[in-house]
Parts: structure tokens; C-alpha cells; sequence
């Protein structure tokens, strides 16, 4: 008897299951993430169209109003960190307790958005499978991505066994200073956990999905020059030197010349210089004075650099604090550094959380995501626990626009990106806890 037309008359009649690697609950969760889409998206309408700019302190608080209720109903504990010693709204931390012993997981994101209350950008609008508005991806398209995961979690059972803390900091687009006291939270909770999920947005890139196993650092400096004044006639001679703009000028540009290395990058922000140049006290500001025929007796430059590893860090600090005290003749110069964001390192920890990610997208018959070059990303808050826990980053929905007017977020990543991060959260639940 020929078993092959029986075997292919079986298959029509009882074909195999959609997802046949996945577990009856992982089935639940895929169902679940694509039937909640309408909830999903009205909760992110609604969280747009409420301002919350870092210094919006209210904003920000409302923002927390609408997603503390949500918490809730799934069974986390929830509590509210003011932020008044740093002139920020505060974070919001929810704890699940599941089964002792297991994973202990940290989930990251953020309350607020780069737009203030005074920014033209306010209004949301729905743009076919694109919602055009201020922080509609950036991050409460991550909050709503991590609800909706945690969501599908519950309507699957496995979310009741799991160790879950989730911090929502109030200020990630501009941490309050100094940011021992405004991070202290979040990183005593990455002290805490065995690994730490970050809910800001998707890249895709070569049109690929990526994961992030990395981000670089964010660090902010000033540079003061300061020369002998005098008559313009007697610029450059002995006596009289160079003046504060010229030495200001051969720093920026020898750090153009000799700082180059991969994965750096260092810009000037906002320079001036002349009879008088005063940084205001935001620092977003040089007031500045003087006449063509003054040479100038100072002159100041602001800006940033960012590097993957701590070694980077420090090396690139140091070269940049030696071309600063090189010195053209009658001048001086220094340079002050201001602590912003640590680098998350690529580690082998991490990029086994990305290869678990990927056996998920083999399981859901999606493409396998590579690692994103860390060079097409900003710094995030999960840099402040990746020296104490691994972690992953993009576990928010895909956009374009980011900190611009024109930030629109891609709607159809939403079911993808939820069932992404509910698997994974399901899958560490089960496991022990690494510490």
C-alpha cells in the first residue's frame, strides 16, 4: 500500500498546529497579544495625549495615574518614589511576587518624554498602521508593550508563578542630578534580580529586527578657555599669545584629529567666546560679548561623548584631558566632566539573552534577530544595573522619529514585540534563580 497519499490526506485533515513548538500556555499567549490590539492601542491614545515632559513634574504623576491601576490588576504591588531631592516627578516600582527560587526579573522603562509642555508637538493621530504623536514609542509604546506582555502572561497562567519588578522612571529623558539619588532605586533593584528586560523601542535595521545587547554611554563636558586680553594689533606675540578662542579652537579641533576610535563618538553642542561668555545656569546657553579688535580672554564649549565600555570611558576621559592641557602660548584651558549615563558592555550574558530570544523567533517562525551595532542607539536607563545583572534592550514596539515632531510609532510591531517579550518572561519564570 502506498502510505504517501494517505499521509498527505492525514495532514490536510488534521493539519499541524500553528506553533507547534510552543506549549498550550505559549499558545494562549500568541492568541492573547493579538486579540488585545484594540485594548493596547487605546491605552497608548490615551497616555499620549497627556504631556509628560521630564520637568512636566504633574505630567508625569498623571502618566503614572493611568498605569498604576493597570498594574495592579495584575496582581503587582505597586508604589511611588518621589523625586523632589532631584527636582523630578519620581519613579514608579511594582512588584510581583511568584514562586521562590526563580528568576528574578526586572523590567525597565519610562514615564516621561522629551516634549514639554511648551513644545508645538502635543496631539496625537492615528496615521493608517502609525500612531504620530509626542512619546507615542518612546516610551509609552514600551509601557504598553510590557502591560500588554505581562497581560497575555496572566491570560496564560504564567505569569502567576513569576518574579517580576518593574521600575518606570520619571526623568529618563533627563535624569535628575545628581543621579546617585535619582537612579538609586533602579539600580538597588537590578542588585536584586538575575535579569533585566529594557521596554524601549525596537530598531530595525537592513530591514531586520535587532536586538540590543548594548548601549553606549552618555557623558556631558565643559571646556573653559582663558587667554591674556588685549589690543587685536598685538594677537599671537610673545607677550600677549593667543587668545581664549584660538585655544579653544586647537582643543576642539585636535580632539577631532587624535580621538577617533570605534565605537566613539564626541560632539560640541553650543560654544562661545569673546570680551565676556557666561554658561547659563541649564547650562543650554553661552551669553557672549566682544569687539573684533579685543583678543578674547575666554571662551567655553559644551559637549558629549559616548563610548561602549567603562575602559572606554576612562581612556577616551583621559586623552581628552591631556589635549586640553597642551596649551597654545599665553593660555590655559580646562575641562570638567559631568556624569550622565554608564555604557551597558556587550557581555556573554547578554548575548545569551538574545540567543534565547531567538529561539523564540524560530518558535513563532519569525526571523532571527541579530545583534544591533550599539552605534544606532542612544544610552537608556538599563545601563545603570548592566554592571550588576544581564540584560536586554528593544523590547518596545518599532518607530521612526524619535525626539523629533515627527515621532510615529509602527503599530503592527505591537503583537510581535508582546509575544516576544511574554514568552521570554514565561520562559525565565520557570527557570531558578541565577543568585
Amino acid at each position: 500500500m502506498n502510505r504517501a497519499p494517505l499521509a498527505a490526506l492525514t495532514l490536510l485533515l488534521f493539519p499541524v498546529p500553528a506553533f507547534a513548538a510552543l506549549s498550550a500556555p505559549e499558545q494562549t499567549i500568541v492568541t492573547a497579544s493579538d486579540e488585545g490590539q484594540a485594548r493596547d492601542l487605546a491605552l497608548l491614545e490615551k497616555l499620549v495625549a497627556q504631556n509628560s515632559g521630564t520637568r512636566n513634574v504633574e505630567g508625569v504623576r498623571k502618566v503614572r495615574d493611568m498605569v498604576a491601576p493597570a498594574f495592579e490588576s495584575l496582581g503587582f504591588t505597586v508604589k511611588w518614589v518621589p523625586m523632589d531631592a532631584v527636582n523630578r516627578a519620581g519613579h514608579l516600582i511594582a512588584m510581583h511576587k511568584g514562586k521562590p527560587g526563580t528568576t528574578r526579573m526586572l523590567l525597565i522603562g519610562h514615564l516621561d518624554t522629551v516634549f514639554e509642555p511648551g513644545s508645538p508637538f502635543q496631539t496625537a493621530k492615528r496615521e493608517g498602521d502609525k500612531l504620530h504623536g509626542p512619546g507615542a514609542a518612546d516610551d509609552k509604546g514600551g509601557i504598553v508593550v510590557m502591560l500588554a506582555a505581562l497581560r497575555a502572561m496572566q491570560a496564560a497562567g504564567t505569569l502567576r508563578g513569576a518574579n517580576i519588578e518593574v521600575v518606570l522612571t520619571g526623568d529618563e529623558e533627563a535624569a535628575g542630578e545628581p543621579t546617585a539619588i535619582a537612579r538609586a532605586d533602579l539600580i538597588a533593584a537590578g542588585k536584586r534580580a538575575d535579569v533585566a528586560l529594557d521596554f524601549e523601542g525596537l530598531v530595525i535595521a537592513d530591514g531586520l529586527d535587532n536586538g540590543s545587547v548594548a548601549r553606549r554611554s552618555a557623558g556631558d563636558y565643559t571646556i573653559t578657555a582663558s587667554g591674556r586680553t588685549a589690543h587685536s594689533s598685538g594677537i599671537f606675540s610673545a607677550d600677549t599669545g593667543y587668545g581664549a578662542i584660538y585655544e579653544l579652537a586647537r582643543i576642539i579641533n585636535s580632539f577631532r584629529e587624535e580621538l577617533p576610535e570605534p565605537n566613539l563618538t564626541f560632539n560640541i553642542g553650543i560654544i562661545g567666546g569673546g570680551a565676556t561668555a557666561a554658561l547659563s545656569p541649564d547650562e543650554a546657553e553661552i551669553k557672549a560679548s566682544g569687539k573684533t579688535n579685543i583678543i578674547p580672554p575666554i571662551a567655553i564649549a559644551k559637549g558629549d561623548f559616548r563610548a561602549l565600555t567603562p575602559e572606554q570611558v576612562d581612556r577616551v576621559r583621559a586623552k581628552m584631558t591631556a589635549i586640553v592641557a597642551r596649551h597654545l602660548p599665553q593660555t590655559d584651558a580646562r575641562i570638567v566632566f559631568k556624569d550622565g549615563y554608564p555604557p551597558m558592555a556587550p557581555t556573554p550574558g547578554n548575548e545569551a539573552l538574545l540567543d534565547r530570544l531567538n529561539k523564540i523567533n524560530a518558535d513563532l517562525g519569525l526571523v532571527k534577530m541579530p545583534a544591533l551595532d550599539p552605534l544606532k542607539r542612544g544610552a537608556g536607563d538599563i545601563s545603570f544595573v548592566a554592571q550588576y545583572v544581564d540584560g536586554l534592550a528593544g523590547l518596545g514596539p518599532a518607530s521612526s522619529g524619535d525626539h523629533t515632531p515627527e515621532e510615529r510609532v509602527d503599530l503592527s510591531s505591537f503583537p510581535r514585540q508582546t509575544k516576544r517579550a511574554a514568552l521570554l518572561m514565561s520562559r525565565l519564570a520557570g527557570e531558578k534563580a541565577k543568585r
